[in-house]
């Protein structure tokens, strides 16, 4: 008997979880063509098989959802990049690592990323916010790895921030790039991604230009 009790809480745990699951599944199921702020709760709740009070149960309300969302994908992102650059010894090693990184990841999740880079540009309110928090943090993160490489270790806070945001914008560019690909191939995602490294080793040369001036 005990060991039955035991178990009836994970149970409803595991139960729980995969309804959120469900809700967020469906709601980028219905983000493809859409606008958040398009989106309704009665929508999602019957994409997600569930009756609308029980949304409630798992989120406050459509903007709890909607960040749910954004900090899956970001954190998600962040983390693997940061792995990505952990290792490499050079700018070369830590941008194609990076980069890698990136377009793998992006493939991967192309629902989130359309979200993202649509709601960041066009959306509004708290879901856009949250989008701004999060790449801030992706900057702040970057900064701080910067400054560990060689060259870079008596830089400013504020130099190294300026540079960390130069090069998330162009990592932005690049996951735009490539969600707007209608049919996406390995030759095209390559070219995609050169064009990113050579982007990343243009800031590095021309900040490091700037800061010698």
């Amino acid at each position: 008997m005990a060991t039955r009790q035991a178990d009836e809480p994970a149970s409803r745990q595991e139960r729980k979880q995969r309804t959120r699951q469900a809700l967020l599944d469906a709601a980028l199921r219905l983000l493809k063509d859409r606008t958040f702020d398009g989106l309704s709760l009665r929508e999602v709740a019957k994409e997600a098989g569930i009756v609308p009070t029980a949304f409630y149960r798992h989120f406050e309300s459509m903007d709890d959802l909607g960040i749910a969302l954004v900090e899956r994908a970001m954190r998600s992102l962040r983390t693997m990049i940061r792995e990505a650059r952990q290792n490499p010894a050079t700018y070369d090693d830590a941008i194609r690592s990076s980069v890698h990184t990136l377009r793998t990841h992006v493939r991967a999740n192309e629902a989130h990323f359309r979200f993202l880079t649509r709601e960041r540009y066009g959306g509004t309110g708290p879901v856009q916010a949250a989008i701004a928090t999060e790449l801030r943090l992706f900057a702040s993160e970057l900064a701080i790895d910067l400054g560990r490489f060689e060259g870079l270790t008596e830089w400013s806070a504020d130099d190294l921030r300026m540079m960390a945001d130069l090069i998330v914008t162009a990592m932005l560019g690049t996951v735009m790039e490539l969600v707007d690909v209608r049919t996406p191939d390995p030759d095209t995602d390559e070219e995609i991604a050169a064009k990113a490294r050579k982007q990343l080793r243009l800031i590095v040369l021309g900040v490091a230009g700037w800061r010698s001036q």
